[in-house]
């Protein structure tokens, strides 16, 4: 009896344990959780128990296994405390280390712990560069605080087991009670009888995605997104594979009409720039009297605006891939970590070398931070020039050179470029103002628009170093970001103010100044452009030209398991998890094809990548 006791003991305290990190959680984000009612803070404890007693059951199995085995092979109590003690400690560690790394990183990444973490463990000097004293000294207070509580409460229930001299039942009793409890424990771990197991759909209760991210479990959260990190084909099937390719052509527009023509030359010198975090949110901003990036707001009116262009997605090697290939990113993971599939891709290096250019990449950082090196190489791009090549006089930042450094370099290698005879495709991601935005500038108090502003006076410094070059005339300068930013920082992923980023077209090869209202993606820079140099697209799947009459005008993006859709009809979004719509500004008929239109998108994207 006192065997099952101790088990049911390290259930229940377990349980308790899980349950304490939504206060916890709520209490750490007390700011965004003052916009809640009691009742709504409850329900965030309340609808977490499902998870928090999946977890717990999962804590149990060893204790559980250990008891089991004890019915039939003997068992002091001194080994079994022993036993059970090294077991407490380890669990306790990791338990304690997730839910204090979880704490930290959702003020950054807006939902909960998954296994997309372990796609920086390989480069842990740059995943920790964003990472500052005052993120990193709570969160081991808490892991501590956190640590101590489970390593005392599990201990314990130890004090339960005992050896019991006079046995209430024989052993094929005990071996049946013990089986039984087990069983339970199963359906605990599995989330009950229902058909469907345990997910992280089950705690959601709340339009609001803040409420649905905090009753999460992030232990849960972790260890099922890791589970499932290598793709099912079967996951995101909302149409038939027929079906779908017939919403997937109707997206695409048919056959390519005539496209506007906005270069004077069909052999332009390319460079793109991509700019680091600079979402509409900050780049739009004017602060008492005095713009925030004023040189892109000059170049946007010089040039060629695009005024309602989204992101598809939040992370830098999603951002690349959707920028330089035109494909769109995946809800739930990176293509970067699949090279298999990476080096499949078109992209505009790949295109362009064909057409005889030479193709670079520049970054003042560790070029093979998720993949980033291994994508690009296999994608087209010839020469990748970043931290360790350059070897500059300079102090580093936690992500490498800051821009200005790397900046008046790339515009030196530019210029250098311009008098060889053969085109070149030249290619910068800029770094400075990515966290924790720490530059050697002091034009506004607020960190991320000071580091914001460095980056645009940097960059605009470069161009006007082209401008007054011989290059100018025959060079087109391509700017987008990366991915937005989350300004203020109760500003979601996956709203559409966090996905609207500035892109400008610019240099001597671009006709006259142009504001584009259409609505579209990142993910179709790679089209379009390809289209105004007259070369073929149509590897591009995913990708429209802009500029194209016939083509539909819409901007999709892909956030943690979810997606957004939104064109001048309005805007919806979408939880892949929750299976359903998160936000919408839009009516009913818009609201089915914005629906049917992302499901397919999604559909057809997580297909591709499931074929690598």
């Amino acid at each position: 009896m006192r065997k099952i006791l101790s088990v049911v003991a390290v259930y229940m305290v377990s349980v308790v344990l899980m349950a304490l990190q939504k206060p916890i959680f709520l209490l750490w984000y007390a700011s965004r959780s003052a916009e809640f009612s009691l009742s709504e803070l409850f329900n965030v404890s309340l609808h977490g128990l499902y998870l928090d007693s999946t977890v717990a059951g999962y804590l149990s199995v060893i204790p559980w296994l250990v008891a089991f085995l004890s019915v039939w092979i003997p068992l002091s109590e001194r080994l079994y405390r022993r036993v059970m003690r090294c077991y407490i400690w380890v669990v306790s560690i990791m338990v304690s280390l997730l839910v204090a790394v979880d704490m930290g990183l959702f003020r950054y990444w807006d939902f909960r712990l998954d296994s997309t973490i372990l796609q920086y463990l390989a480069s842990p000097k740059e995943a920790m560069a964003s990472v500052t004293w005052s993120d990193i000294f709570p969160a081991v207070v808490l892991f501590v605080g956190y640590l101590a509580l489970m390593v005392v409460g599990l201990t314990f229930v130890l004090r339960i087991y005992r050896v019991e001299k006079k046995k209430l039942l024989p052993k094929v009793g005990q071996s049946f009670s013990m089986l039984l409890l087990g069983g339970l424990l199963f359906l605990a771990i599995r989330g009950g009888v229902s058909p469907a197991p345990a997910n992280v759909s089950k705690v959601y209760f709340s339009e609001n995605m803040f409420l649905n991210q905090a009753a999460t479990n992030p232990i849960f959260s972790f260890l099922s997104s890791a589970a499932r990190s290598d793709l099912k084909r079967s996951d995101y099937q909302y149409f038939s594979e027929q079906e779908c390719d017939q919403i997937f052509e109707e997206l695409r527009g048919g056959e390519k009409g005539v496209t506007e023509s906005v270069l004077k030359s069909l052999r332009p010198n390319v460079v793109l720039i991509l700019l680091e975090s600079f979402g509409r949110a900050t780049t739009d901003l004017v602060v008492q009297g005095r713009e925030v990036t004023p040189y892109l707001n000059r170049l946007k009116r010089e040039g060629i605006s695009f005024e309602n262009l989204y992101a598809n997605s939040f992370r830098t090697d999603r951002g690349t891939v959707a920028t330089l290939s035109g494909y769109p990113a995946h809800p739930v993971v990176s293509v970067m970590k699949y090279p298999q599939k990476a080096h499949t891709l078109p992209s505009i290096a790949g295109r362009l070398a064909e057409a005889g250019y030479a193709t670079s990449f520049m970054y003042g950082g560790d070029a093979n931070f998720t993949n980033t090196s291994s994508y690009l190489y296999g994608t087209g791009i010839q020469q990748i020039v970043d931290q360790d090549d350059m070897k500059l006089d300079a102090p580093t930042s936690k992500w490498g050179y800051a821009d200005d450094v790397v900046c008046e370099l790339f515009a030196d290698q530019v210029l250098e470029l311009a008098k060889q005879k053969e085109p070149f495709f030249a290619s910068l991601l800029t770094l400075s103002s990515h966290e924790p935005f720490e530059v050697p500038y002091s034009a506004f108090e607020d960190k991320i628009l000071n580091s914001t502003a460095f980056t645009d006076e940097q960059v605009g410094r470069m161009i006007e170093k082209w401008r007054d070059s011989e290059a100018w005339e025959n060079l087109l300068v391509v700017l987008v970001a990366d991915h937005g930013i989350s300004y203020p920082a109760d500003v979601a992923i996956g709203t559409p103010k966090r996905q609207r980023i500035p892109m400008v077209w610019c240099g001597g090869a671009v006709k006259e100044s142009m504001r584009v209202d259409r609505f579209a993606s990142q993910a179709d820079l790679a089209t379009t452009l390809l289209s105004q140099m007259d070369l073929s697209a149509e590897e591009f799947v995913f990708s429209r030209d802009i500029f194209s009459q016939e083509e539909p005008k819409f901007g999709f993006w892909s956030f943690n398991n979810g997606f957004g859709v939104i064109s001048e009809k309005g805007y919806l979004l979408y939880d892949c998890t929750g299976e359903k719509i998160m936000e919408k500004d839009c009516d009913s008929f818009t609201q089915e094809e914005f629906l049917r239109n992302g499901k397919a998108l999604v559909q057809k994207i997580h297909q591709d990548i499931c074929r690598r």
